[in-house]
């Protein structure tokens, strides 16, 4: 086995490492790990993304159970548009879009590229999430109210945007849960992973018939992120997470910069 696929599995050991810390943000780094170091094509990576995303948050899920923090009502009413939004989004909206873009002059915007180019955009508002990290609500228990409405608006969005770069949206998720389903921020963030594990699988599925998929090296790679998951958990005992959030946030902020300079000086 090369160097770079050694270095790419110790990637999908790091974003288990992270998701297990700090309970999320790992998965912005899935994409630019499969790119940039092991030279697979963005729309490719995107549809990878989606199941190490997915598998990764179901486990993570199958560790809430027992904690019964979980909120299934909450997260069938979100997880319904946003798993419509991600399928149709792999299934037809990605293949739709034309492998050039818009050329000015001598530079041409390639579907490759846009899709990196918007993944830097997802990535710089995750970060931002992270390094800001305020959190006035407290975690009292309380009657959940839903604005559906919204959470059906919103819950379409981050299936879109999910479909699109292949992050499990967990950033936009979280915020969503506490705001428009009022709910404490330990059921927000436990329901997330519920709602990210469906949409990100069903979105998946969108992509099979698109896409020849390498399943040994997409379980293989999988598989070292849930072992990182379980690492994060354990080394968890003894490192505070919330310490931790805000300088990845500032690391996803440079990886958000180093792919915009990539991609422009191709």
């Amino acid at each position: 086995m090369e160097l770079i696929n050694y270095l790419g599995y110790f990637g999908a050991l790091l974003i288990g490492l992270i998701l297990g810390l700090i309970g999320g943000g790992g998965s912005i780094l899935t994409v630019p790990i499969l790119v940039y170091l092991l030279s697979i094509n963005p729309v490719t990576a995107t549809a990878y993304s989606l199941f190490i995303v997915g598998v990764t948050s179901l486990v993570g899920t199958l560790r809430n159970l027992p904690k019964k923090l979980i909120d299934f009502k909450t997260a069938i009413v979100f997880a319904i548009p946003a798993f419509i939004a991600v399928y149709i989004s792999r299934k037809y909206l990605v293949p739709a879009i034309p492998e050039t873009i818009v050329t000015i002059g001598d530079f041409q915007l390639t579907k490759s590229v846009g899709l990196m180019l918007f993944f830097a955009l997802v990535m710089l508002l995750a970060a931002f999430s992270m390094i800001r990290n305020k959190r006035k609500r407290e975690d009292h228990e309380g009657e959940v109210k839903y604005n559906i409405p919204l959470i059906v608006v919103e819950g379409l969005l981050v299936g879109l945007v999910t479909g699109l770069v292949g992050a499990g949206g967990g950033f936009l998720i979280i915020p969503a849960l506490v705001l428009l389903a009022k709910l404490p921020m330990k059921k927000a963030v436990a329901t997330s992973l519920l709602i990210i594990s469906i949409k990100s699988l069903i979105g998946f599925i969108g992509d099979v018939e698109n896409l020849d998929i390498e399943w040994v090296f997409l379980l293989t790679f999988s598989f070292f992120s849930i072992a990182g998951i379980f690492l994060g958990i354990y080394l968890g005992q003894f490192i505070e997470g919330k310490k931790l959030k805000k300088s990845f946030g500032w690391f996803v902020l440079l990886m958000a910069v180093y792919i915009v300079f990539q991609e422009f000086s191709q």
